[in-house]
């Protein structure tokens, strides 16, 4: 089992650069970042994880430029976004950004996508069906990688539609970086076997995760996919070293730990602890 940490990172928090190498140097594989454009004062939509939306939520940094300096300090890190609001981009740049953030980091890059939960911030990026912005993600997905794949690409959806064009750079991992979509069991499972690589549910918020992956390989396999090759990373892992050996041994293959959007000095000792936990397990 792999290991990654996810931050929210603030212009008050430890700098990218700070950590990802901190994260090398313990033997981490993978750094996830999150993503909000902005928050709307309405505060109509409710937070899934309670009442109180926490400030970093309005205060994150854009993660293709958080991720680009953590790759820019490391040679073996992942970087990864935890998770892309795909509904709020544009997709062809968004394609851009994605290849170009992979060639430039040698094929580091992880792609976490999500539907988002915050209609009004979606509303403000001209998605205003926020029903349908599944899928919106599933038609801009298939658009990027037409993008990604091929030399002169177009895409004709119902929510996406553009003619022949050219976009470089191309991903250096073949056919694109591998696609994890966030979500709730078992409609993001769906999404993923639909348009993805792997599945990322919420530690402490979706139940006994080790069953459900066990069920989602199920359906993977039942839709004719490699179910060996489709990976299941749960963000806001537990770090108990219990735990950690229980998604092991069930087969979980990434435990992502949240960190706060804290300063160096308060991060150094919780990566210390962390650390210390998978190693007890690897």
């Amino acid at each position: 089992m792999d290991y990654g940490v996810a931050i929210f990172p603030t212009d008050a928090s430890i700098r990218p650069t700070d950590l990802a190498v901190a994260l090398e140097e313990r033997g981490f594989e993978s750094l996830w970042v999150a993503e909000h454009s902005h928050i709307p004062t309405s505060r109509k939509s409710p937070w899934p994880g309670g009442d109180e939306l926490p400030k970093q939520y309005y205060d994150v940094v854009d993660p293709f430029v958080a991720l680009s300096m953590a790759a820019a300090v490391t040679t073996k890190l992942k970087v990864a976004t935890g998770i892309a609001l795909v509904p709020q981009r544009d997709p062809i740049q968004l394609a851009k950004e994605v290849a170009s953030l992979d060639m430039l980091s040698d094929g580091r890059f992880l792609f976490g996508v999500g539907g988002g939960w915050n209609a009004e911030e979606m509303a403000d990026h001209g998605t205003e069906d926020f029903a349908g912005r599944w899928k919106l993600m599933r038609e801009r997905i298939e658009a990027m990688k037409v993008l990604w794949t091929q030399t002169k690409g177009e895409y004709h959806g119902d929510l996406v539609d553009f003619d022949e064009c050219m976009v470089w750079p191309k991903p250096t991992q073949k056919p694109y970086p591998p696609i994890h979509v966030g979500g709730g069991f078992p409609h993001a499972v769906k999404r993923a076997i639909r348009y993805g690589d792997g599945w990322i549910p919420i530690g402490g918020r979706d139940g006994d995760l080790v069953e459900m992956a066990n069920q989602a390989r199920a359906m993977v396999a039942d839709a004719g996919r490699d179910a060996e090759a489709f990976e299941v990373s749960i963000y806001s892992a537990s770090p108990k070293v219990d735990d950690l050996k229980n998604y092991a041994d069930g087969g979980i293959n990434r435990a992502v730990f949240a960190l706060p959007p804290a300063p160096r000095d308060e991060i150094m000792p919780i990566l210390d602890k962390l650390a210390a936990a998978k190693d007890a397990v690897t």
